[in-house]
């Protein structure tokens, strides 16, 4: 008989269906362009070499990577004749898009059939690969001299928070590469005009929107997603929860709904009801971020990246129009903001040489000069903006390049992802891909009416219970 693991609580099939699984899922093939002439600095790797480690030490390794289909990834994939130059490490880049790559990663992880030896993770997930031993602790690759120069790579460069969420009981599990905040985007324009000032508490952001709602001219005066989704509803409300006072804990016992998170929750309903289009319950950041671009939308909360899609001159109406601010305070005096970053882990199952290759293409891709290279060094128009450290947020070459995003861009993202981050955002528990999705599928029921927040909440708790005891 196969092996069961057990994912969120719930026994899983065993190798052979997990295998047809992963096969049935498929995935994009990417063979990244060389572009040779895309980047100034096209084949110097002295930046690189400075470091004092030998880069060729597994020259002739193959590795395979997956990554999602997003600009950030695809800047990354045309440098990827440098790093093979560098290293004699040969890579395939692989797309799988956001809605398979935990699936398609969990499945060869738990069959340890080390398809990938890295992926774009979920730092929600650690402590389920964790739990399973499914992934290398790097303590021991950045304390090897022989395969980590500290004082080139500067891992506390990296951004605490980022750090911290792909880290478990304190010893780091992936390296991040690329990430967000959530921040308070608005109109200028339409707040000047009204006497208004960004929030700073969530009185004031209701006290904003009820000014800028003009309903029957199809103005509305806030948005926050509603669609139900782990990374969707679950992105928003759990900031909502802190900023009440709320915890995911009591004890070492998940608690879903005490009084504060029944409190966050109706907040959460009666808000996007008073101010918001009906249709913002099943809202995606691509439908916040049209409606805002559109003129529909006054003010709204989400990922700092979302500037490059309302700045887009092609198809943005508010360009010149678009300033930032931070999440407000809740009732508790606490500005939360999301912690969310795509990070590098190392698959367990690989050989020691293999282990070796992936280190060293984390290592090149996390590193000062290839951050640099994929934002404002890179030649195409997708200039990445979640940037993984805190000197390159505060680099002028950075600047410059964000310049058109809009007013206090790159001071409200900063100050949120050094002041606003707490770890416990959401609930870092191995069995969190099921009570993520149990807790999204309550979230929406009250977002629509279907139930009030207290029941929708005590129906999460029980099930959350059961999947807590396996």
């Amino acid at each position: 008989m196969h092996k069961k693991t057990v994912l969120g609580g719930v026994p899983q099939p065993g190798k052979r269906k997990l295998v047809g699984a992963a096969a049935a899922l498929g995935a994009l093939a990417l063979t990244p362009p060389l572009m040779r002439g895309a980047l100034a600095q096209g084949d110097d790797l002295a930046p690189y070499k400075s470091a004092k480690i030998n880069w060729r030490q597994v020259e002739g390794e193959s590795i395979a990577v997956a990554v999602i289909p997003a600009s950030y990834f695809d800047n990354l994939g045309t440098l990827l004749p440098q790093f093979e130059a560098l290293t004699g490490i040969k890579v395939r880049m692989e797309k799988v898009p956001p809605g398979q790559i935990r699936q398609k990663a969990t499945l060869d992880l738990s069959s340890r059939t080390a398809t990938y030896a890295t992926h774009a993770a979920d730092p929600m997930y650690y402590p389920l690969y964790v739990a399973n031993k499914w992934v290398e602790p790097l303590d021991r690759y950045l304390n090897d001299a022989s395969l980590t120069d500290p004082a080139w790579f500067k891992y506390e460069d990296i951004l605490k928070a980022w750090r911290d969420a792909d880290s478990v009981d304190g010893k780091p599990y992936g390296i991040p590469y690329d990430g967000e905040v959530t921040v308070q985007v608005y109109r200028k324009d339409l707040y000047a005009a009204k006497g208004l000032k960004p929030a700073e508490t969530y009185e004031e952001l209701v006290s904003n929107a009820r000014a800028l709602t003009d309903a029957p001219n199809r103005v509305y005066g806030l948005a926050l997603r509603g669609f139900a989704g782990a990374g969707q509803n679950m992105y928003i409300y759990p900031s909502l929860l802190r900023g009440f006072g709320g915890s995911w804990f009591d004890g070492k016992n998940v608690v879903v709904n005490s009084p504060k998170a029944v409190e966050a929750l109706q907040w959460y309903v009666d808000t996007l009801a008073a101010y918001a289009s009906p249709a913002v319950r099943n809202w995606n950041w691509p439908d916040i971020a049209d409606a805002f671009s559109q003129g529909n939308l006054a003010c709204y909360i989400d990922a700092h990246s979302s500037a490059a899609v309302i700045n887009n001159p092609e198809k943005s109406k508010v360009v010149g129009k678009v300033a930032y601010a931070r999440w407000p305070k809740g009732p508790a005096g606490k500005r939360v903001t999301s912690i969310w970053n795509w990070g590098f882990p190392i698959n367990a199952a690989l050989s020691d040489r293999a282990k070796k290759a992936t280190w060293l293409f984390i290592t090149w891709a996390s590193s000062f000069e290839t951050q640099a290279r994929t934002s404002w060094k890179f030649a195409g128009p997708a200039k990445r903006s979640g940037l993984n450290r805190t000197s390159l947020w505060r680099a002028p070459e950075f600047a410059a390049a964000m310049q058109g995003m809009g007013d206090n861009f790159i001071p409200a993202a900063l100050e949120s992802l050094e002041q606003d981050t707490d770890v416990e955002w959401r609930p870092r528990v191995p069995q969190w891909p099921a009570i993520g999705d149990t807790m999204a599928t309550a979230i929406q029921t009250a977002l629509v009416g279907q139930k009030k927040p207290k029941e929708a909440l005590d129906e999460a708790q029980a099930r959350i219970q059961q999947i807590l005891k396996g």
